[in-house]
Parts: C-alpha cells; structure tokens; sequence
C-alpha cells in the first residue's frame, strides 16, 4: 500500500488524464489530416492512428486502474486482485513500439526490399525489447530487475544502430529537409526512450519508507506518461511532417 498526499494523488490522476485525451485527440488529428498527403503515405499516419489509438485504450485501462485502486489516497500496489496494474503499459508498449518504427518506414517509402529488411530486424528486436523489461519491472528483487533490465537494453542498442547506421544510408535520397527532419525524429525517439530506463530505475529500488515509496511510484508514473506523450503524439505529428513535405516534393498542391 502507497500513502499519497493530496498534491500527489492528483498528479497522477491528472497526468493520466492528460494522456488519455493526448492520445485521442492525437488519433483523430491524423485520421483527419489523411488526404493532406499522397495515398502512398496514408499507411504510415495510419499506423500513427493506431499507435496513439491503442495507447488511449490503455490510458483508460490504466486511469480506471488508478481510481480502483486507492481509497482515500491510499493506492493498493500488492499485486493482488483490485490493484494497480501496470501491465497495461507494457501491453502498449508491446504493440505500439513496433508500429512506431514501422511507421518511419512507412513514411519514407523506400524500395521494398530495403523496407522488409528494416522491419524483418526492428520488430523482433522492439518486442524483445518490451518483453525482456517487464519481469524486471515487476519482480521485487533487485538481481532480477537489472538482469532484466540490462538484457532489455540489448536489442535496444541494436534497434540504435539500425535506425542510425542501417537507415541512415537511405536518407540521401530523400527530399530537401526530409533527411534533417527524420535525424531529429530519430533524436526523439532516443531522448523520449531514455525517459523509460530512468523511471525502470527508480521503481526498482522499491522504499520502505512510505512517503518516499510514495515519491518512488508517483516519479515513475509521471515519466512513463510524459515519455509515451512525446514518443506517440509528437512522433507521430512529426511523421505527418514528413508525410507532408514528402507529398508536396512530389507535386501535391499546398491547401489553404
């Protein structure tokens, strides 16, 4: 059991909150905006759609959690049935964090063969990724949580090295300002993915102070959420972008 105070009790429920309508109104913004690119683009901002779609269902998922879970500020952390559960996130993270590197791409629109070897080695590493994390995430015993958290950290370096050495060669023959606009893409996905390992840290030196414990699980909801906030809703803006600068490249009239 966590004790919160009041200011932290409604941080958190209104971080979780703020990324439940940030994803939704994500999802709509890019489902709306599909005929302000070419159709060979469309499947990337759909994909985009999909990825904050899916990260708004498990908002919800993760909000009512929250609220099912504490009585009187006091949040039921056991494990056991009635509490917090954080599997929703990596669930998400599960299927989303594919689609997100597919979606880059997807927006580049390079030669097939070029596009299948891409995701032939991106997915399989990012739900390695994923599913390597989530027994160090939950396991109460220190050993485990950084054996876990050090085999995660694997096949993200090498999810690094392809979209920063294997990618990189099939931005030269991008449009002007594509190439610079997906190295800042590339950047974002780094800093906003460095948020996670940090929050994974802080919950895996579990308080037995409450108040500190309290300060523990109210750090590493509030980094999850913003990080998710920035590697969904502005990643996938940002590939509208690219979607747009692309089409226009390529002969689609400006709308006023």
């Amino acid at each position: 059991m966590l004790k919160l105070d009041s200011n932290q009790w409604n941080l958190v429920y209104n971080v979780f909150s703020f990324g439940l309508i940030s994803m939704l109104a994500c999802t709509i913004y890019t489902l709306v905006s599909q005929q302000r690119v070419l159709a060979k683009y469309r499947n990337a901002l759909v994909m985009s759609s999909m990825v904050t779609f899916i990260a708004g269902y498990h908002y919800l998922r993760i909000f009512n959690s929250f609220n099912e879970s504490s009585k009187d500020m006091v949040v039921n952390v056991s494990g056991a049935q009635g509490s917090f559960n954080e599997a929703y996130r990596y669930v998400d993270w599960l299927l989303t964090v594919p689609l997100l590197l597919v979606e880059v791409i997807a927006v580049l629109a390079l030669a097939k063969e070029v596009s299948r070897s891409l995701i032939m080695r991106l997915v399989p590493a990012s739900a390695a990724m994923i599913a390597l994390g989530y027994p160090g995430e939950v396991s109460a015993d220190k050993g485990t949580a950084i054996l876990f958290g050090v085999l995660s950290t694997i096949p993200f370096i090498y999810i690094l090295y392809v979209l920063f050495v294997e990618l990189g060669k099939s931005l030269d023959r991008q449009p002007e300002g594509v190439a610079a606009t997906v190295g800042r893409l590339r950047l974002l996905l780094v800093a906003t993915w460095g948020v996670y390992p940090i929050s994974y840290i802080l919950g895996m030196n579990p308080a037995t102070d409450m108040t500190v414990a309290g300060q523990q699980f109210v750090g590493v909801q509030v980094g999850y959420t913003i990080a998710d906030i920035l590697a969904k809703c502005v990643f996938g803006l940002t590939i509208l972008k690219i979607a747009r600068m692309k089409s226009l490249a390529e002969g689609m009239k400006e709308d006023h």
